[in-house]
């Protein structure tokens, strides 16, 4: 059978979570920067289904291609990465330390924002036929979104930070299940199908995925929306990432790990009453 049990999947999530800190400094930025340029491609995708459309959902469903492929190619998000390490240092693997941890993810972040840039980049150019033109309907979507999903947040305050971070944290719950899903089949079949729905959902609900968004916000500045850099990184990027890693942590690889890699014992069953002393006798009468 292609089903792989909680117990063994926790496992597999740990040696992954070792693998990914003993990972050479080169290798690490090229699986980086190619999961945030994909992520890229597939959110520019999706958005494009969406504006030629008009369904946000027919987005949504196509959107995991992308996150489905990086993950099969052996590429890392960061959104993985800060539900991954962690176990592994946790569970006290060889050569795991709060250092080699804190300098994966800085890695995987500058990969990822190099490859989603690059694709920013790419898709600003041929929307505006090498910036000598207004976008087209896809580009100026791509500058709305990034408007409202900074400025609209500011415009509610504390309450509006609040609502960013917690979009964050549900965002990363999702996809880091996904990521789980992933490890719970053999099969390339079993693994598509287990990733394509925490994903869908994490993508049609409007939750902030800090790699997506590290596309998604420097397309609109290079298109000329009407928000800054500091918009982007005070009112999404910082506090995206900061949920991120709150949502996939807790509420994934922690709760997994607690349960099923340090499983309590179980409860002794209860002794069965002893049987009276008159009830004895006169069965043996």
């Amino acid at each position: 059978m292609s089903y792989v049990q909680p117990s063994d999947f926790t496992r597999a999530m740990i040696d992954a979570g070792a693998s990914k800190v003993r990972m050479s400094t080169r290798d690490t930025l090229i699986r980086s920067f190619m999961a945030g340029a994909i992520l890229g491609l597939a959110a520019a995708f999706a958005i494009t289904v969406t504006v030629q459309t008009g369904s946000a959902l027919l987005g949504a469903v196509l959107f995991p291609v992308g996150f489905i492929l990086l993950y099969l190619l052996g590429f890392d998000l960061l959104t993985g990465v800060f539900t991954l390490v962690p176990l592994a240092l946790l569970d006290k693997r060889k050569g795991v330390t709060v250092k080699g941890m804190l300098r994966n993810w800085g890695l995987v972040f500058l990969g990822n924002f190099a490859g989603a840039l690059t694709v920013a980049f790419l898709m600003a150019f041929i929307t505006t036929y090498g910036f000598n033109i207004a976008p087209d309907e896809v580009g100026q979507r791509l500058g709305e979104i990034g408007e409202s999903r900074t400025l609209g947040y500011a415009e509610h305050g504390a309450a509006g930070m609040l609502t960013l971070f917690f979009r964050g944290v549900l965002c990363n719950w999702m996809v880091s299940t996904g990521v789980v899903a992933a490890m719970m089949s053999t099969s390339v079949s079993g693994k598509a199908l287990t990733m394509w729905m925490p994903v869908m959902l994490f993508f049609y609900m409007g939750f902030e995925h800090s790699v997506v968004n590290m596309f998604l916000f420097p397309t609109g500045l290079m298109l000329g929306g009407e928000f800054s850099l500091t918009d982007y990184l005070v009112w999404n990027e910082i506090p995206t990432v900061i949920g991120n890693l709150v949502g996939g942590l807790c509420f994934v690889g922690l709760t997994l790990y607690v349960t099923h890699a340090r499983t309590k014992a179980q409860r002794p069953l209860p002794e069965e009453p002893a049987e009276p002393e008159s009830e004895r006798e006169s069965a043996a009468v």
